[in-house]
């Protein structure tokens, strides 16, 4: 059975768990090497060998996304190592607080900033050279649905720094598209996540955040990871600069 990604190399921040975690086991299953960037050592090495046990190349590198140093050697090290850079998943974030805006503690926004916008031009910074270099590649970065709409649930600093990503993502995807890198975000809804448990108060299945999901529940990790992987795949070879809601109904109302 072919294997859509056999021999690619594919890039996941914050990919040691939930969504993140989710799609390197996805992509592995598809014949890709992964390489896996977060701040855990101790999780990214177990991921890592967990990846290598599915028959796949696959490494972790320790890096910080809001720093230009280590996103440069992460794009580095994986072109070192594997030859070139194919597909990156953008995927690492922060949730930041939820408190109203007038409320909002300035260390608090600058974090969240930093993270789930900054990181992601910093990422792609460095992607879009590498895979410029080869003759191409694929970026899907992850947004939110509060990046297409907004709400009290979101907290203002998440909400614009999904919204910048969404508008990053376009403006990057008109600039590299007719040279054959080719750039998408998702836009998930809640999902059952270590990272939306925590900005849920300890669980993202309360009855009152289910209700808002047409679909009747929150998303499954794997769920999302099906998305980038079709984003990824030829199979979406027309779609540029698309914001893709992944969120059960989530945004139909907004």
């Amino acid at each position: 059975m072919t294997q859509r990604f056999e021999s690619r190399t594919v890039l996941i921040t914050g990919g040691t768990s939930g969504i993140g975690y989710s799609t390197a086991l996805a992509f592995a299953r598809e014949g890709a090497n992964v390489v896996i960037a977060a701040r855990s050592d101790q999780n990214g090495e177990k991921v890592a060998a967990e990846l290598k046990q599915m028959g796949v190349g696959a490494m972790f590198i320790r890096t910080d996304v809001t720093s230009d140093k280590d996103v440069e050697h992460l794009v580095a090290k994986t072109v070192a190592e594997f030859g070139k850079l194919d597909i990156a998943f953008n995927n690492a974030g922060y949730g930041g607080m939820t408190v109203p805006c007038a409320d909002f503690l300035e260390s608090h926004w600058d974090q969240t900033i930093a993270v789930n916008l900054k990181g992601v031009w910093l990422c792609m910074k460095h992607q879009i050279r590498a895979m410029l270099a080869s003759g191409g590649g694929v970026i899907v970065n992850n947004s939110s649905a509060a990046g297409l709409n907004g709400g009290p649930a979101t907290g203002v600093a998440y909400c614009a720094s999904k919204h910048g990503v969404v508008g990053l993502t376009k403006a990057a995807a008109a600039e590299y598209a007719a040279k054959g890198v080719r750039i998408n975000c998702i836009c998930p809804g809640v999902v059952g996540t270590p990272m939306a448990n925590e900005s849920f108060d300890g669980s993202a299945e309360q009855p009152e955040i289910v209700k808002r999901h047409p679909i009747g529940r929150i998303g499954r990790p794997d769920e999302i990871a099906d998305a980038v992987l079709f984003l990824s795949s030829t199979e979406s070879s027309f779609l540029i600069g698309a914001a893709i809601p992944v969120d059960g109904g989530l945004t139909l109302d907004n």
